[in-house]
């Protein structure tokens, strides 16, 4: 029986994060809902990752940003934000893992679609007109993509007895059991 547990207690620890993986990253959650634009930088005075701030920032262009249903992410020194809120430890590397990347010490600007797949891999500076016709490019179906339905909500279960049983009454305790006589 010890063995059996031990055996059980493993192959959940092995297997509970794989399967705990599979939705719970940044971007699978962004997954038809929005176009995730990921600048990872090796300091938060890059000018890269400045450069694409500042431009974002402008009136015209925020406003474009929006329209797109993009949200930005950064991830500065393995601190990552989410349209300026810190995300924690966890997500950040989920974040990472996710997109595969390997060692850079340059400045990555990544777009992915809402279809999940990346639509633009670059290295250093871009503008932000660059990013916003790289979406206006896209085809259709991604540009119409929907989120995944949620999972359906388990239904009750029927109760005993079906529509218009009358509630039991409560019945008096029984008498503790009597001890064995040996």
């Amino acid at each position: 029986m010890l063995i059996r547990s031990l055996t059980l207690a493993t192959l959940l620890a092995v297997a509970g994060p794989l399967f705990a993986a599979d939705n719970d990253t940044p971007l699978a959650q962004e997954l038809g809902r929005n176009r995730p634009l990921i600048v990872i930088a090796p300091s938060s005075i890059d000018p890269t990752l400045v450069s694409l701030k500042k431009s974002l920032a402008e009136p015209a262009n925020s406003q474009a940003f929006k329209e797109r249903n993009m949200v930005l992410y950064t991830v500065v020194n393995l601190m990552g934000q989410r349209d300026g809120k810190d995300l924690d430890a966890q997500t950040t590397m989920a974040l990472i893992r996710e997109l595969k990347l390997g060692v850079s010490g340059e400045t990555k600007v990544i777009l992915v679609g809402k279809d999940g797949e990346k639509k633009l891999d670059h290295l250093g500076p871009i503008e932000a007109k660059e990013l916003f016709s790289t979406i206006d490019q896209l085809p259709a179906a991604e540009k119409e993509a929907v989120p995944p339905p949620p999972p359906p909500a388990p239904e009750p279960a029927p109760t005993k007895g079906g529509k218009g049983a009358k509630g039991g009454k409560a019945g008096k305790l029984a008498a503790p059991p009597q001890p064995l006589d040996d």
